[in-house]
């Protein structure tokens, strides 16, 4: 794999889209944190440099700056937001706080040509873009030129063609930039001149044979949790590998209706690999049950997850190697790049490492990919439609779904109406245009009348968001026809039930579960 970008991170929260658009333009990407960066920077030999923006001020001490060696490599670098301000303060210019800073939508006049614009803007035209910044630059290194003024930037969008260095002060990788993913094809195609020939079915060639060099004459065991995700890597491991690999199913009880059997009946009766299914309700559920906390509820399952996997990979024997089905976004979020608290957001995943008694080896084919990516490669392989299309669903499954005390009465409840749910969605030709949806059993009780009887039931919230990559989501536009028939049916046929409310909440950048 030689054409490659590096996106060097400093903090911002839309980061991860900066790689996703890269690698929709058909190029390979990773993402270091800007500490990191340095030693990074020489093995990976990237063929362009792209700086995130962050939250932090050029003008203070001690704030993160970009590797010289970025410099003197030679390399063409884009600098976002606050990269575009470290280029220039690093390479000779000059930044400052702004008297009025620029938050949300804003538009830029084009003042001059560069290959960044190549065939999408002109001088003279106006374009909207998304601004996030309390700083700006005020002086530009030697060799730049403006070619982009907004109200608040006189520099809005920067140039130094001869080394192939660019700025932008706003942010191109997010929708509410229109022609901001093909500024970043510019760079990445006519900037950097890479092809932009990374497909999933040469990942899935490249990954086959990475998979063959490290596990060898091996043998392989993989954890599957009844997710796309696990699946998918345990079909391309056994491509891989063949016999050399047998999974493990784990059943907890909180998956959704049916999903259990789906799961057994897809690797039993479409792939010839060995599955052992262990019914594990029973002791998840008596773990868990009156437990509150969130968190304790992750950790619980991810603990218990590993023990039961362990025992049953004793039983099997020989295997040197633990295959998990890890995707990009839970490397980046399990990995505090500035010190942030995106530590906990998949502490239920074993990213990053193993129990050491354990004594193997993880296998992660999936850890460069995004979600949707991981949906590809599952068409690549030949999986069925109705399983690599399924919604997300968390690796703790419906015990985060219960915000409160988790009982068996509630898991029996919220799987019920999220079947339902779920049917409706379905019947309504809807399923596909939603990112995720899922019913919660809400820690309330109201009261209610329900023919000629006083009831004092349960409260259940249903949520659908829509989403282009799963970092942000807005609540679905439901008619009320759609949401009245939901109801009735759910409070009709779910015992328990007295009262359904749906979540019209959108959800910043980040994990989009409930909980």
């Amino acid at each position: 794999m030689t054409d490659k970008i590096l996106i060097i991170d400093f903090g911002s929260q839309v980061t991860q889209l900066i790689a996703r658009r890269v690698r929709e333009a058909g190029v390979y990407s990773e993402i270091v944190p800007f500490q990191n960066a340095a030693e990074v920077f020489d093995d990976f030999d990237p063929a362009g440099v792209i700086l995130s923006g962050g939250p932090a001020s050029v003008a203070d001490i001690g704030t993160p700056r970009v590797p010289d060696a970025v410099f003197s490599a030679g390399v063409p670098v884009l600098g976002i937001c606050y990269g575009e301000q470290t280029l220039c303060a690093q390479l000779g210019g000059a930044v400052e706080p702004s008297h009025e800073r620029e938050f949300g939508r804003a538009f830029v006049e084009v003042t001059g040509a560069c290959t960044l614009f190549d065939g999408l803007w002109q001088a003279g035209e106006r374009h909207q873009v998304w601004m996030s910044h309390g700083d700006r630059v005020t002086a530009l290194p030697p060799g730049f030129h403006a070619v982009a003024v907004s109200d608040n930037a006189p520099f809005a969008a920067i140039a130094d063609d001869t080394r192939r260095y660019y700025g932008v002060q706003f942010h191109p990788e997010v929708v509410h930039t229109p022609d901001g993913a093909r500024l970043l094809s510019n760079f990445v195609h006519k900037v950097c001149g890479l092809a932009g020939d990374w497909t999933m079915a040469a990942f899935r060639g490249q990954a086959v044979s990475a998979i063959r060099d490290q596990v060898g004459s091996g043998r392989v065991v993989c954890g599957l949790s009844g997710g796309v995700d696990s699946a998918v890597a345990a079909v391309l491991i056994h491509e891989a590998v063949g016999d050399q690999l047998a999974c493990i199913f784990v059943d907890h009880g909180l998956m959704r209706m049916n999903e259990a059997r789906e799961v057994v009946d897809l690797f039993r009766g479409n792939y010839n690999i060995p599955l052992v299914h262990v019914d594990a309700e029973e002791r998840f559920v008596s773990a868990l049950e009156g437990e509150a906390d969130p968190e304790k509820k992750r950790k619980t399952i991810g603990g218990l997850f590993i023990d039961v996997f362990e025992e049953e990979a004793k039983k099997i024997g020989g295997a040197e190697f633990l295959a998990q089905g890890t995707l990009y976004p839970d490397v980046i979020e399990s990995v505090s790049f500035t010190g942030g608290p995106s530590v906990t957001i998949k502490s239920h995943h074993n990213v990053g490492g193993l129990p050491e008694r354990m004594n193997m080896k993880l296998v992660e084919p999936l850890r460069e990919l995004f979600k949707d990516e991981v949906r590809e490669l599952g068409r690549e392989l030949g999986l069925p439609e109705a399983f690599v299309g399924r919604h997300p669903f968390p690796g703790p499954g419906l015990a985060i779904r219960c915000p409160g005390g988790v009982t068996r009465e509630k898991l029996d409840i919220l799987r019920k109406a999220d079947a339902i749910y779920l049917d409706e969605i379905r019947k309504a030709g809807l399923y596909d245009a939603i990112w995720q949806a899922f019913a919660v059993i809400l820690p309330v009780q109201t009261v209610g009348v329900m023919g000629d009887s006083r009831t004092y039931e349960h409260v259940l919230g249903l949520r659908a968001v829509t989403s282009v990559d799963g970092m942000t989501a807005d609540f679905y536009h439901f008619d009320m026809e759609f949401l009245s028939r939901t109801a009735t049916r759910i409070i009709n046929e779910v015992k328990g039930v007295n009262r359904v409310v749906y979540d019209v909440t959108s959800k910043p950048p980040g994990t989009i579960e409930w909980e």
